[in-house]
């Protein structure tokens, strides 16, 4: 059903719930099988989730950036993958708004309204320089070559169309610029693989893709200088948080599952029944506790976004302070979402003794996948910085990158 072109919060779970509960319903399945999560990416396409953030008048749902993470936070509740794995399309999209001239912005808007993809192939593996790419863009013959090696190439396997940072080789002494290549996932040339061996988010699809000699169009190379403050940092780590609160909340759901069809008593408990002893009803409530907040911290951060967005449309300058408040709003989040819901996984399983261990259950997945998710842009730089920042007002860094220190 169509839309108006500024949906109510109300219009947008009336279309996505049936969808999320229908993700939910195969989700334990697709952990115990690892089966990739095709047909699911495949519901989210057809009800339009992709185009959540293009405007109206592209084709798109015109969602706010408030509603586009309330959903992803409902997302992250049906199936914690999904989120994680849609993180590069909302973020590219996200980039086009912030970083992008808008007369560039038309082709892609009307491609992911139309349903397109988009995955990421960013993060290189090995002890290159800090700040150096391996991957790179190269002219030969009178057209564009991409060639290079990307790890941790999340959602990669289920796009359309593959983002891939590239340094961009203009000069005979091999100097150029930073961009940002997109690439049809099935172009020549290209090759993704299924090799993510970590220990969560098992379907995430973040593992290697490879690009020799793929030919690339003029058109599709996007500046990428990622100077200066931005927003897109913010944007592209609360993406992990909206997806930790909905594992969070994913937690509270199933503790509550299994309490409620436990009939199995301790003679030195404090109820007849499991739902009826006050410390297990305590547990429940610490459980529902965390996911509350693990939410509105969320929409806290959420909201700040928002505003930038919104002065960005209206044509209002941002100014360094927005920037600046956007992020450190952000890490701060981070720091309290990531050991929050990291305790919620392990006190899941103060509510049934052994039987919560089955492996039919899989109740250890909400913590090895927050555990991943956790690991993403390690916390403990973000509290570094913002106790830098409350101490000495230093402004914190918007882009970094890893690599080998060779200094």
């Amino acid at each position: 059903m169509p839309l108006p072109p500024t949906p109510s919060s109300t219009q947008l779970s009336d279309r996505f719930r049936p969808v999320f509960r229908r993700i939910a319903e195969g989700a334990l399945q697709r952990e115990n099988d690892r089966t990739l999560a095709y047909d699911a990416v495949g519901w989210l396409r057809d009800a339009g989730f992709g185009a959540l953030r293009v405007p109206h008048a592209a084709g798109g749902l015109g969602a706010s950036v408030e509603q586009l993470f309330d959903q992803l936070v409902e997302l992250g509740e049906a199936d914690s993958n999904l989120p994680q794995v849609l993180r590069a399309h909302f973020g590219f999209i996200e980039r086009l708004f912030a970083e992008v001239e808008p007369g560039l912005h038309a082709p892609w808007l009307d491609r992911a309204a139309s349903g397109a993809i988009f995955g990421n192939a960013t993060t290189e593996l090995g002890h290159g320089a800090v700040g150096s790419l391996q991957t790179k863009l190269r002219r030969e013959g009178g057209q564009w070559l991409l060639d290079g090696d990307k790890f941790y190439s999340t959602g990669t396997l289920y796009a359309d169309w593959i983002g891939v940072a590239a340094q961009r080789v203009d000069g005979a002494d091999g100097s150029g610029d930073r961009v940002l290549v997109l690439v049809p996932a099935n172009a020549e040339g290209v090759e993704r693989l299924d090799d993510w061996r970590g220990f969560g988010q098992r379907l995430s699809a973040s593992g290697t893709t490879r690009f020799r000699r793929v030919r690339v169009d003029p058109a599709n190379v996007l500046p990428s200088a990622r100077t200066g403050p931005t927003p897109m940092t913010a944007f592209f780590q609360l993406v992990h948080l909206a997806t930790l609160a909905g594992i969070a909340r994913s937690i509270e759901r199933d503790s509550v599952d299994f309490v409620r069809r436990r009939k199995r008593v301790y003679s030195h408990g404090s109820g007849t029944t499991p739902r009826e002893d006050p410390l297990v009803q305590q547990l429940i409530g610490q459980l529902a506790s965390t996911a509350f907040a693990a939410t509105s911290a969320v929409q806290a951060v959420a909201s700040a976004l928002g505003d930038i967005d919104r002065l960005r449309a209206a044509g209002q300058p941002v100014s360094v302070e927005m920037l600046v408040e956007v992020e450190l709003r952000m890490a701060k989040a981070q720091v309290f979402i990531g050991d929050a819901v990291l305790q919620s996984a392990t006190r899941l399983f103060d509510v049934g003794g052994a039987s919560a261990l089955q492996e039919d259950l899989r109740l250890d997945r909400h913590w090895r996948n927050a555990r991943t998710l956790a690991s993403h842009n390690p916390v403990i730089y973000k509290a570094r910085v913002v106790g830098d920042h409350a101490l000495n007002g230093v402004e914190p860094t918007f882009y970094w990158t890893v690599g080998a220190n060779t200094a």
